[in-house]
């Protein structure tokens, strides 16, 4: 690659004026024309030393060590040109750059182009920087300052020469604000919106408070004023109080006297009405004034749709993490022109929704906070977010009067819905809201439309946490907090307990999908019962037993404990049973001493209440922990009543569960296929009920009993059969193992590359946290992997760290994947 000039540097664009137009007048004559315009300027430039940067069709872009020898070049190049059908437009400034391996990178590259698209051909523009390193005996005419596209701070420009020239191509015809900041991110949505933009006379930017309406709308605006010769004009709207001055708002921003269809006409031009949720009432002068004009077009930004016939609505969402952490690096510095990026800015822009309100106003606190401190304070963002910009409108000086701007512009019933959807944690479908809230349809639409509630995957609803945080402020004040606290509690303990997810409701059939999606919701219930109702939250804790089992058994063992020390006169059905959860999530988690003492408490309970399925379950947990202890006749004798009892009592899971363990006797007396075989028939009576966490379970056992007997493609079967039901349910133990037994299959079969892979999944998987007992077994079965370790399974091994769960587990499943 040639070597670019360094330091201060002169950049020179071109570009043929009328290009298309002259492509038809020229016709077949216009590749010679275009190849005679290229020599003439390519000899100019490479004759004062000019380096070509890039070409494009019909432009130049070249860079010049010195700007004598830039302007030299443009003077001789506008000369060989002239009197031929080639007319061209240059632009120079000056400046110092980055150079990158890819090129120039700056601001100074965007402000040549933009100086360039100013002129008109013939034409030779200079920036002031330009104009200051020039010889005093050549004085170019000063133009004035003018707005550039793109640019945010108007820019002097001057003239090479004395020819008389139409009007500079600048952003005249506009009172567009010049905007003190460049838009950081937003490149997908200035191009979808302007493509809307070219398709509709009207155009809503939709969305919550803070998230940057105005700024796109300014931008989009700004970008489009080629698009409208007749003007752009910005209508603010939030200092109108009566949607009957809307119109003579608009008639006063363009100058107009009588009726304002008719002093706009046929003009083609674009009318930017910014903050029109609180003038809704004025849609329809919105509508006449469409209808009144051919060619007028209305760009708009508002909490909530105009509802009119010729809108098109564009959703403006918060901005996506990487867009979000760049604005917070770039307020943050010019808070402190020394900050640099640290792990904490992540994290407060997801704790602040991408808002880019919300971000800016927490950069502003890095003045008196470092950013771990304002990280830890974001637990309560609406007291924090606060001290905005002094030339802001004052509803978005802090992020609670922005939200509160829109809560006060909602009817008396709308306001009741809002503050009670606090209630809820994460997203919650629609006819939950209906139940616990009295939320009725047109009230969610309405939310939804003025951007108060979004609408999430699969039908779901939520609110920004910065939205929810305020709702629940207005709900802790609004004397209903613990009522509408209780219908939360007791319909999620309703939903949960429909899932059968309890030790004995496991014959009913389990739906670990009914209570994934509402992990939020479920939580939030447990903390209010924790304070609220005590009994009810242990019933809530007992329904989820085998999604603590799963899921989180180190929050299950500590909710149970904390539920069961704030209840009083526990009955002993429901203390039974709460001693049996807390026993399984602390046994699973290796806490096997403590484990087993719930297990035995929870076993004499039962006993006493004479419940023969609740015993015979128990004596399962009791056989498990006498193999564990090497007391193989003990497990034996329990498994055997427990088999038998289930038997009796008609219970597919119970009997699954006592041939599992029967099948673990077996292997323990060196009988792998009779283990095996019960094995098998453990599985498939689980599956009959549908009790999946057993069928992993024990297709765990089969998959690494089956490499014991050196049958790497049959473990594989029965390894992938358990992954699969593992993810399904979100088991990350079985998971994690699953990972690990697989990888030892592709190394037991050569294929290092796959074990890499998946033994780095397995590392990355790690990373979320503790997995139950894996952390005391992890060296035995890294022993079996890590002997294989070489450059395939090295490259494998890296490969596999960087994969999402999901393409982690299709990897997985994919036995036939060779390297």
């Amino acid at each position: 690659m040639r070597e670019l000039p360094a330091g201060t540097v002169t950049f020179l664009f071109t570009d043929i004026e009328g290009s298309t137009r002259l492509l038809h007048e020229l016709g077949d004559g216009y590749a010679a024309a275009l190849a005679t315009h290229r020599k003439a300027l390519r000899d100019a430039f490479a004759a004062h030393g000019g380096i070509e940067v890039d070409t494009q069709g019909d432009a130049f872009f070249v860079a010049f060590t010195r700007a004598s020898d830039a302007i030299a070049a443009a003077s001789e190049g506008q000369a060989a040109l002239a009197g031929g059908p080639v007319r061209v437009r240059m632009g120079l400034h000056t400046g110092e750059p980055l150079v990158t391996d890819e090129g120039y990178v700056g601001i100074d590259v965007h402000r040549a182009a933009r100086i360039a698209a100013a002129g008109h051909g013939g034409q030779v523009l200079l920036s002031q920087s330009t104009r200051d390193l020039l010889d005093s005996e050549l004085e170019p005419r000063e133009l004035g300052q003018h707005r550039l596209k793109d640019l945010t701070a108007p820019v002097r420009l001057y003239q090479l020469g004395d020819g008389e020239f139409p009007p500079l191509k600048v952003l005249f015809g506009t009172n567009l604000p010049v905007q003190p900041t460049p838009l950081v991110g937003r490149e997908r949505e200035l191009g979808e919106t302007a493509a809307l933009l070219g398709a509709h006379r009207v155009l809503t930017l939709t969305g919550p408070g803070g998230s940057g309406k105005t700024r796109l709308a300014l931008q989009l605006a700004a970008d489009s004023l080629e698009d409208f010769p007749d003007g752009v004009f910005w209508v603010p709207l939030q200092a109108v109080g009566d949607a009957a001055l809307v119109e003579p708002a608009i008639a006063r921003t363009l100058g107009a006297k009588g009726g304002l269809a008719e002093s706009v006409g046929d003009r083609r031009m674009l009318l930017l009405l910014d903050n029109f949720e609180h003038v809704l009432d004025a849609a329809d002068d919105v509508a006449g004034l469409v209808a009144g004009t051919p060619h007028a077009q209305i760009l708009v930004t508002s909490r909530e749709p105009l509802r009119i016939a010729a809108e098109q609505r564009y959703g403006v969402d918060p901005l996506p993490e990487s867009d979000a952490v760049a604005l917070f690096m770039e307020r943050a510095r010019a808070v402190d022109l020394a900050f640099e990026p640290v792990p904490e800015v992540r994290e407060i822009c997801l704790r602040l929704d991408g808002l880019p309100l919300a971000i800016e106003l927490a950069a502003a606190r890095l003045s008196v906070l470092d950013a771990a401190k304002l990280a830890s304070r974001l637990e309560q963002r609406l007291p924090l977010l606060t001290g905005g910009a002094r030339d802001a409108p004052e509803r978005q000086r802090t992020l609670r009067a922005t939200i509160e701007w829109s809560h006060d512009l909602l009817d008396a019933g709308e306001q009741q819905a809002f503050r009670r959807l606090g209630v809820f944690a994460g997203s919650f479908e629609l006819d939950t809201a209906e139940v616990v809230c009295g939320a009725t349809l047109e009230t969610m639409a309405s939310l939804v439309e003025k951007s108060l509630v979004r609408r999430w995957g699969s039908g779901r609803f939520g609110m920004l946490e910065t939205i929810q945080e305020y709702a629940r402020e207005r709900l802790a004040g609004s004397g209903e907090a613990d009522a509408i606290g209780r219908r939360h509690a007791e319909f999620f303990l309703a939903l949960a307990q429909s899932a059968h997810l309890a030790a004995d409701e496991i014959d009913l059939g389990q739906h670990h999908e009914i209570v994934i999606p509402e992990q939020d919701n479920l939580r939030a219930a447990l903390d209010w019962a924790l304070d609220g109702d005590a009994l009810l939250g242990l019933r809530l804790a007992i329904a989820l037993e085998q999604f603590w089992v799963t899921h989180a058994p180190y929050e299950g063992a500590r909710r149970v404990e904390s539920l069961l020390s704030a209840s009083f006169e526990v009955p002993p059905a429901l203390r039974a049973r709460a001693l049996r959860v807390l026993g399984g999530t602390t046994y699973i988690v290796g806490d096997f001493a403590r484990g087993n003492r719930f297990h035995e408490e929870s076993l004499e309970e039962f006993r006493r209440l004479g419940d023969e399925a609740a015993i015979a379950h128990m004596l399962h947990r009791e056989a498990v922990e006498a193999l564990r202890r090497g007391e193989r006749a003990r497990a034996r004798a329990a498994s055997a009543e427990a088999l038998e009892t289930n038997r009796r009592l008609g219970s597919p899971s119970g009997e699954a569960m006592a041939l599992g363990l029967l099948a673990d006797l077996e292997m323990e007396e060196r009988r792998p296929e009779g283990a095996l075989a019960l094995a098998r028939r453990s599985v498939a009576l689980a599956a009959e009920v549908g009790f999946t966490w057993w069928q992993e379970h024990y297709l765990y056992r089969a998959c690494e009993w089956s490499l014991g007997l050196g049958r790497p493609a049959e473990a594989e079967a029965y390894g992938c059969d358990a992954l699969r039901l593992a993810h399904q349910i979100g088991d990350r133990q079985v998971r994690v193992y699953m990972f690990a037994l697989l990888a030892r299959a592709a190394a037991t079969q050569a294929q290092q590359e796959r074990a890499g892979v998946l033994w780095g999944a397995l590392e990355s998987d790690e990373k979320r946290g503790p997995v139950g007992q894996w952390e005391d077994e992890r060296d035995q079965y890294a022993a079996h992997v890590l002997e294989c370790e070489g450059p395939e399974f090295e490259r494998g091994r890296e490969d596999g760290r960087k994969l999402a769960l999901d393409e982690a587990v299709e990897y997985a499943l994919a036995v036939d994947s060779r390297p």
